[in-house]
């Protein structure tokens, strides 16, 4: 049985004070969660995120990583960064960062390998566009990110990996795959997974759905077979909605 994850990525959301107001809500309704919670605050807040949590079961998480270890690059931050401020995840690829930072598959890759390499978890997201989607060619754009992020990678590597698959036009939009839509893309994903490593590799992989997760719609959601979690963004805002989809898990 693979362990249901419940990731909110709050996205630029969130000062300091904010950011200590709902992790302190966070951590009294998520005390007997059943579900490997996570939650991934903005850069700013990621120190004072560690220091509330600890002898918390929440997990911190960053919403990216700079490909580079240290060095000119401003605004960047690194993974040695966001190990010392406490972070165990990186989210990798999000729908947000190839739409407005155009990033690709290959640097995707490249960022997932920095992540792994240094010993965190990645949360490495794939989707398509609602002209993708139209097109019907789902298949061929989720095939064609999932062979370009996961490029290289080890089996055991993969250990540390969860896919989160987030139809780019169900993010924010209120728009939501149905069940089966969401079921038929994480099908796909295992399926590819299981042709690029094994069966047992596949099997294994924790994979989430991310576009307008709500309490609401998270129980049919998480009820379908190959969909181990989910990627929350604007219902994480909130403790009372976050902690009802961790319930629903």
């Amino acid at each position: 049985m693979r362990k249901k994850v419940i990731a909110g990525n709050w996205k630029m959301n969130k000062d300091v004070f904010e950011t200590a107001e709902l992790i302190e809500s966070l951590k009294k309704s998520v005390v007997n969660a059943k579900a490997d919670v996570i939650v991934c605050p903005p850069f700013t807040s990621l120190v004072v995120a560690q220091q509330l949590l600890k002898g918390s079961s929440i997990k911190l998480g960053a919403q990216d990583v700079s490909v580079h270890d240290d060095g000119a690059y401003t605004g960047e931050v690194s993974l040695k960064m966001l190990k010392s401020a406490g972070c165990e995840y990186v989210i990798v690829g999000h729908s947000e960062r190839r739409q407005y930072f155009h990033e690709s598959n290959e640097l995707i890759n490249q960022k997932a390998k920095k992540v792994l390499a240094g010993g965190l978890k990645s949360i490495i997201c794939v989707g398509e566009t609602l002209d993708e989607r139209e097109k019907q060619i789902t298949d061929k754009v989720i095939t064609a990110q999932i062979k370009g992020v996961l490029a290289g990678l080890t089996p055991a590597e993969l250990d540390n990996v969860i896919v989160a698959y987030e139809p780019v036009w169900a993010i924010g939009t209120g728009k939501n795959a149905t069940p089966q839509q969401a079921e038929e893309v994480h099908q796909l994903i295992r399926k590819l997974v299981a042709q690029l490593y094994s069966w047992n590799v596949a099997e294994k992989l924790i994979t989430q759905y991310g576009g307008s997760v709500k309490a609401d719609n998270a129980k049919e959601l998480l009820g379908q077979a190959d969909i181990d979690g989910a990627l929350v963004g604007g219902a994480c805002l909130k403790a009372d909605s976050f902690s009802a989809i961790i319930a629903a898990a």
